[in-house]
């Protein structure tokens, strides 16, 4: 893990100190305060320089596409709130910065058929050597919860084993991302691989104490990292691997880990409107069980009904390319 390097070092460290003591997780965040950490580094800033006028500069100079540049500043405002509240600043130098103007994001969305043979190729693929199989398995298990579940990527790796509730087949999702927290019902197949997988654990590691429900090395949980390269592989090997496009204002998402979560929304919206009810008023039961805050964050997976309306967006804006 790189450590901040700029004069603010020592209050970035404290105030990601600060969230982790409330529960908040948020993987991107210290990449964001490094990004902006740097930037101060580099242009030898001293705090009296820290003004509106610096902040308007980095939204101009910093690379990258909008929503990078956006979540730079987003974590730079937060990072100065927590100075405010703390004493530090007399007022939020990023309060009246705006965003840059983002791309409408289309996200990668797998259809119900797609999702099975993605599930099947990451079985196909689970290697038997003892050295190899548990780990593997455990890749696999971590994304069929992303698939059934509709988790974000960290909600699985952070499960601890007192979190999965055999008897009532449920598993408790702790203050993530909007520091709530959820009970959520397993399918039916889903809590028996579960349980398959955990008499795997107990007949090949007997004397594990790893508190995790998904363990990784060293008591710690399993890593993102050795999720990525097998989902990535799976992609590939059912024909699905492309690349994110940008086409005018418009950015389509390539399949990552996280549209399994769209796909898993995607898809529930499609079946409640096919039995003939109102995807909107399933909102409020969909928003809670994803753990959004707010109805609106769920509204988004509306955009499109389903993988094959989304793919017809994507061949009608290339087809119409050159006239956009």
């Amino acid at each position: 893990m790189k450590r901040f390097e700029s004069f603010l070092a020592y209050r970035l460290e404290e105030y990601l100190a600060y969230r982790r003591s409330l529960d908040y997780v948020d993987e991107n965040l210290r990449s964001c305060l490094r990004s902006f950490d740097r930037y101060v580094k580099e242009n030898a800033v001293d705090p009296h320089s820290l003004t509106s006028l610096f902040f308007l500069t980095l939204r101009k100079e910093l690379r990258g596409e909008a929503r990078t540049v956006n979540a730079v500043l987003s974590a730079a405002r937060g990072f100065f709130q927590f100075l405010v509240r703390q004493g530090h600043c007399p007022e939020n130098p990023l309060r009246d910065i705006p965003p840059r103007p983002e791309n409408a994001f289309i996200p990668y969305v797998f259809s119900p058929d797609a999702v099975e043979r993605l599930l099947r190729a990451i079985r196909k693929r689970l290697r038997h050597d003892r050295c190899y199989f548990f780990n593997d398995l455990t890749a696999y298990i971590a994304i069929l919860l992303l698939v059934r579940c509709g988790l974000r990527i960290s909600e699985p790796l952070r499960l601890l084993l007192s979190h999965y509730r055999r008897d009532e087949k449920t598993i408790y999702i702790k203050k993530t991302k909007f520091a709530k927290d959820r009970l959520i019902p397993l399918p039916q197949q889903t809590a028996t691989e579960i349980d398959n997988y955990l008499a795997v654990r107990h007949a090949l590691r007997d004397n594990d104490r790893n508190p995790f429900l998904l363990p990784g090395r060293d008591q710690k949980p399993l890593s993102a990292n050795q999720i990525y390269p097998i989902f990535k592989q799976a992609v590939k090997d059912i024909g699905l691997k492309q690349p994110r496009r940008i086409i005018a204002n418009t950015t389509f998402g390539a399949p990552t880990p996280h549209s399994l979560r769209h796909s898993f929304a995607v898809n529930t919206l499609k079946r409640i409107k096919q039995r003939g009810e109102s995807p909107q008023k399933a909102l409020p039961v969909i928003s809670a069980y994803l753990g959004h805050r707010k109805y609106r964050y769920t509204a988004v997976y509306l955009k499109v009904l389903d993988a094959e309306q989304r793919q017809g967006l994507v061949d009608f804006a290339i087809a119409r390319q050159e006239d956009i």
